[in-house]
């Protein structure tokens, strides 16, 4: 990195972009830039937009810290600009970024690494409505999106299909439902830094989106040893098997009555939530490391040729 020894090397942190999710973006940048800041570091935040490349030109950074979410930030996209400029960024290269977010090859990913996933379709939004695609319970989601777009339930005591709104992609993943407990795992470079309880409120009727009233964090998660030792175990293999750097986090369910064979992965975030009270941050507070320390690490982690 060409930074003189006078000056404390200049990151600038990306936030907001134009996914869904770009409201968590701005709150996760913000807060980022003052653990930063804290940290010693120079901070500019950017609000990424079209003129992207030109601001970073302008800028000149030693690295750029990405805190976006969802598409153009976590698919592949901004890191493609960031790799064309040889600007060091932080988390995810190209590849893995764009393998991670389509829901679809990422599970055949995990398949090929020996992980567990939940049987699942694609299917357009028309086969969706026009009759069941699987056996409910089921949950259709998109499968190239991040998460806020829309999950719907389709549980066992259902009439007919889901009707899905016209914010749905035209092709969605149909995927069998999981019952059980929601647990995450985040894996920062080559370890894993723990296993988090999500309690929510759970979900709301067959037809309504995905939403919690609220979640508690439970962690360390108290569930049995050997459960928690799969969790971390998987999420490693998975943050390996995507090719992922830097700091990811991988979400599961588990079906205690199935034990072992109850737990399977879900998906792989390159781009986790990071304001203090986020998953992946309480659980580097589990290892000791503050938010400011955390965010340093990734600065630090930081290259091109990711």
């Amino acid at each position: 990195m060409g930074m003189s020894s006078r000056t404390a090397p200049l990151i600038v942190v990306l936030k907001g972009g134009t996914s869904a999710e770009r409201e968590v973006s701005l709150s996760t940048g913000h807060e980022c830039a003052k653990a930063l800041e804290g940290e010693g570091f120079q901070v500019i935040e950017v609000d990424a937009g079209p003129d992207l490349a030109a601001r970073l030109a302008e800028i000149a950074p030693d690295v750029v810290f990405n805190a976006l979410h969802g598409r153009w930030g976590e698919d592949g996209c901004v890191q493609g600009i960031l790799e064309w400029m040889r600007i060091p960024y932080t988390h995810s290269g190209v590849l893995a970024s764009a393998l991670a977010m389509d829901k679809e090859r990422s599970k055949q990913t995990y398949v090929a690494a020996g992980l567990p996933v939940a049987a699942s379709v694609l299917a357009t939004k028309a086969e969706v409505e026009a009759d069941h695609v699987l056996t409910p319970p089921y949950v259709v989601k998109p499968y190239n999106e991040g998460s806020s777009v829309g999950v719907y339930l389709v549980n066992e005591a259902a009439n007919g299909p889901p009707k899905l709104s016209d914010d749905m992609p035209d092709v969605v993943m149909v995927e069998a439902f999981v019952p059980g407990r929601e647990l995450t795992a985040t894996v920062m470079g080559d370890r894993c830094l723990g296993v988090t309880d999500i309690l929510t409120d759970g979900w709301y009727d067959y037809d309504a989106k995905y939403k919690t009233g609220g979640s508690r964090h439970v962690l360390p998660a108290e569930v049995p040893a050997e459960i928690y030792a799969a969790c971390e175990d998987y999420a490693l293999r998975a943050h390996q098997a995507l090719g992922c750097r830097g700091v990811s986090r991988t979400d599961f369910r588990w079906d205690e009555d199935k034990g072992l064979s109850g737990l399977i992965l879900l998906e792989t975030n390159t781009q986790p939530g990071m304001t203090p009270t986020s998953l992946s941050p309480e659980q580097a507070a589990l290892q000791g490391m503050t938010f400011g320390q955390f965010c340093k690490w990734m600065v630090e982690d930081a290259s091109c040729d990711r």
